[in-house]
């Protein structure tokens, strides 16, 4: 069992930048793969970025990509998402989940409650 909580979230201007954290429960933290989505409102939740167990390899959605990058520190059962040229289309809830198979298609777990983001014009 894995317990995820996402932080980090806020209302930041078009151009600005967050990092958004998520701590994971338990000392299984570094066998899975892990990866980070959003939901805006009216639409379905999709994908930003996973990362695999010990960090080596990442994955993007084309619409993260060369703006947001994740990174995990398994000593502190932790892994990040860092956002840069926040655009008014990011504005969605944030979520991290967890899942022992990494790739594109991987099924998820876990997952945190989310974590708000909004970016104004």
């Amino acid at each position: 069992q894995v317990e995820l909580v996402e932080s980090g979230g806020g209302l930041v201007q078009a151009g600005g930048s967050l990092r958004l954290s998520c701590l994971a429960s338990g000392r299984t933290f570094s066998i899975y793969s892990m990866g980070w989505f959003r939901q805006a409102p009216g639409k379905e939740r999709e994908f930003v970025a996973t990362i695999s167990s010990r960090g080596v390899s990442t994955l993007y959605a084309d619409s993260a990509k060369g703006r947001f990058t994740i990174s995990r520190d398994n000593a502190k059962n932790t892994v990040y998402l860092q956002m840069n040229s926040l655009k008014p289309e990011d504005t969605a809830v944030y979520y991290c989940a967890a899942t022992l198979n990494y790739g594109l298609g991987a099924a998820y777990a876990y997952w945190g409650q989310g974590t708000q983001v909004t970016v104004s014009s």
